[in-house]
């Protein structure tokens, strides 16, 4: 088990792994080695979320989420496959916590009269800064 929040914990076989050979610097290991690690989450089927935590999630996965509702994390800033498997599911653990996160209501407020003074007089200062810049008229004699 996973455990990313309290409520939430999710089972090692809703996540599938996948190791691929990753671009950039490895020395001669680089064309041998899969030390790259794709991990798949199956959000729109998973038992382990509700549905408002799903429903986040897909908005926040936005382009990582597949056609078929998998949520893909692709981990290549290591060159050693464990700590890429490590940083893949701390991204994981990351975005779904994220989504579990509840927004804190508004309050509604209403301005000070002091903050209403304090507008109103810089609306005039504005205007008068937008007086002074116009061309006079001229006055016909």
């Amino acid at each position: 088990m996973i455990h990313i929040t309290t409520q939430i914990a999710i089972r090692e076989n809703e996540i599938r792994e996948e190791f691929i050979q990753a671009s950039g610097p490895g020395g001669q290991n680089v064309n041998k080695v899969a030390s790259a690690v794709q991990l798949r989450f199956n959000v729109k089927n998973s038992p382990s979320l509700t549905e408002d935590i799903r429903e986040k999630l897909i908005l926040i996965a936005g382009k990582r989420l597949s056609s078929e509702g998998y949520l893909i994390i692709t981990a290549r800033r290591f060159r050693d496959q464990s700590k890429n498997r490590a940083d893949a599911l701390s991204r994981l653990v990351k975005i779904i916590r994220k989504a579990a996160e509840t927004e804190k209501p508004r309050i509604k407020t209403r301005p000070t009269s002091k903050s209403k003074i304090k507008r109103i007089e810089a609306k005039k200062h504005r205007s008068g800064i937008k007086r002074i810049r116009k061309t006079p008229l001229l006055t016909e004699e």
